[in-house]
Order: structure tokens, then sequence, then C-alpha cells
């Protein structure tokens, strides 16, 4: 098939009917592998591309004044809010429907039945939106209180990507609750992608979590995370081991992943890994590798060789 043709040379082609058949056949590998041989149809998957916009739109509603719109007045605050909350969760309920159709597509389930719950799904979630701000506001002040370069809350929200990752997983973690693990698991990539931090949507954390630079974080699907916690860039929150049957099936949804109770500051390049608790008001040094329990306000460092006053 030809792409172009410039002036005094042959048209490039390529063997289109071999790669597009190499193409299928790997297809239909892959399907019968997966037992997917009887779908037919289109394509009933939830939109990453919707899924953001939607998001967006929620962020705008959630801060008004400072990620809406340019020209947004605050005696226009509540009728901006009200009309972008109905954009948004009306895109969302049409995304859920599709999660919730692509789950239950091998059983009989009845389209009212599938729509029904999507839509209490979407009832459930918004009427938790006054509690993601509150808590996002408790992030946006230990961001500010905890950095001596933050010159402004205002400053805190529009520029720190902590910040950011924090808005899109407090609203990935309340679709996870709610059942739409695919749809928050899409939210969570998104974020992770803009800022370099990975939060599994699973994870619980509490209020005023601060994760300062943010670059490489990886928090874990069930990591539970207290009050008032500082984390700092590469940390990892992750699991020891995976346990599996024995031909190699990974055992799923097992609490793998640390506990890091209220006050507890993790310094930057630190591996926790395993079901261990870090005691309240705990410190982990930088760069070091923890898998037992964290007495409360202990001090975990590496001591250099050189210098006994040397902390990490």
């Amino acid at each position: 098939m030809p792409f172009f043709k410039c002036d005094g040379q042959q048209p490039f082609k390529f063997d289109q009917e071999e790669i597009v058949k190499g193409l299928r056949e790997v297809r239909q590998n892959w399907r019968t592998s997966q037992h997917r041989l009887h779908e037919v149809g289109g394509r009933h998957l939830p939109s990453p591309h919707a899924i953001d916009q939607a998001v967006k739109q929620l962020t705008g509603a959630l801060f008004p004044m400072r990620l809406g719109p340019d020209d947004l007045q605050q005696e226009n605050e509540d009728f901006y809010v009200g009309y972008t909350i109905g954009l948004s969760l009306s895109a969302l309920l049409t995304q859920i429907k599709l999660e919730k159709k692509h789950r239950h597509r091998h059983e009989e389930m009845d389209d009212c039945v599938i729509e029904k719950a999507a839509e209490q799904v979407v009832r459930d979630f918004a009427k938790k939106l006054p509690e993601i701000r509150a808590l996002l506001d408790s992030d946006v002040m230990a961001a500010y209180a905890g950095d001596p370069a933050a010159r402004s809350v205002d400053e805190v929200l529009l520029c720190y990507p902590g910040i950011q990752a924090m808005i899109y997983h407090r609203i990935a973690h309340e679709l996870y609750k709610l059942d739409v693990t695919l749809i928050a698991r899409i939210i969570a990539e998104i974020s992770h992608s803009a800022t370099g931090i990975d939060i599994h949507p699973g994870a619980q954390i509490g209020p005023g979590c601060f994760i300062d630079h943010g670059t490489g974080v990886v928090i874990g699907e069930t990591a539970i995370i207290g009050q008032n916690v500082r984390i700092y860039q590469a940390v990892t929150l992750g699991a020891k081991s995976f346990p599996a049957d024995e031909d190699g099936t990974l055992h799923k949804g097992l609490a793998r992943h640390p506990i890091v109770e209220d006050g507890v500051v993790i310094y930057a390049g630190a591996t926790i890994l395993g079901r261990i608790t870090i005691g309240k008001n705990a410190i982990i040094g930088g760069n070091t590798w923890v898998t037992d329990d964290v007495p409360a306000g202990d001090f975990v460092r590496i001591v250099s060789s050189h210098s006994k006053n040397c902390d990490f």
C-alpha cells in the first residue's frame, strides 16, 4: 500500500495483508487463552479520555476560584459549581455503566439493573464531594505548613505535584470504595502520568498528607496512612512478597503493604515493604530498607562508618 510518492521515486510499499493477517492470528491466540472467543460487538470499556475530562471538571468544581475558569467571579461560584458537577457526574455515569456492563458481560443482567446500580454509585459519590474537599484542604495546609519554600496556600494548590496527586487520589479512592475499580485505576494512572506519583486507588490515606517533591513515590493498594504524614520523593510503600498457588497464580487482595501511623516522616528513597507498622511519630531516614515494625517515635537511619554523627 503506497503512503506517499516523491517526484521521480517509487511509492513506499509494505506487505499490508500479511501484517493484518499476523495481527489477527495474535489476537485470536490471545482471545483463546483468555476465553474471550464469544465476545462480540464494539468496544465496551470506559474511556480514559472521557474520564480525564470528567475529573478535570470535578477539580474545577472542588476549587472553583483557583482551578476553575479564569473569568469566574465569586458571585457566580455556586452556579458554576452546580453546572460543572452536573456535567462531570453525567460523564462519569456513562463510564460507570460501561464498566458495569463489561464486568457482567458473561451474565444475563438486565440493562435497567445496571443503569440503576450505576446511578446509585454516582449519587453516593456525589454526597462525598464536600468530604473530599475538606480532606484536600487538610492536605494543602499540611504542604504549606511543612515546606518553608511555600509562599502561600495558593502556590501549593496551583504548583505542587503532591497536591495534584492527592486530588486525583481522593476522587479515585471514593470510586474504588464504591466498587468502580477500573475507573478508579484509570484516574490513578492519569495522575501517575502527570505527576510521577503512583498511588493505588485502594490505598487509605488520612487527612493532612504531604507528599513533597513526589517523583517516584509508590503507594500500594492495601497501604494505610494515618494523619499528618509527610513523604518525600522516591519512597516506596510496597509488598515484601506475593503468596501464590502451586501453579504460580498470585493471591489477590491480601493485605501486603505497610501501615503508617499518625505523624510519621519518611525521607527520600526509603523503601518500606510488607504488612508492617511504622509507629506514631517515627522517622524513617533516607535510602533505608525497612521490613520490620518500627516502634512509635523511633528513628530508622543509615549510620556512616566514618562518622557516628551522620544520620543519613
